[in-house]
């Protein structure tokens, strides 16, 4: 699992803005979350589970998980989202 990255940023899910579905901010810290299976842990081999991008809220806390090729883009909030993909 990877450390949380420095400073909450902004973030687009398939090109457009993503918004907390808990408490609607839109600032996340962002990491990489490991998906155990309970047969990978018997056997020792946790490490070798497919990993998932979290946005963690920046506000409330509530963990989003986001797996397969598809995964969020980060951005910071000083730059805003892309110019075409804001609206």
């Amino acid at each position: 699992m990877g450390a949380i990255n420095s400073g909450p940023k902004l973030a687009t899910v398939l090109r457009r803005p993503f918004r907390c579905v808990v408490c609607e901010y839109a600032l996340f810290w962002s990491r990489q979350i490991k998906m155990n299976t309970g047969g990978a842990e018997f056997l020792d081999l946790a490490w070798a589970n497919r990993s998932a991008t979290g946005l963690i809220c920046a506000r409330c806390g509530y963990v989003h998980e986001f797996a397969g090729r598809k995964r969020p883009e980060l951005w910071t909030e000083r730059k805003g989202y892309p110019e075409a993909d804001a609206g």
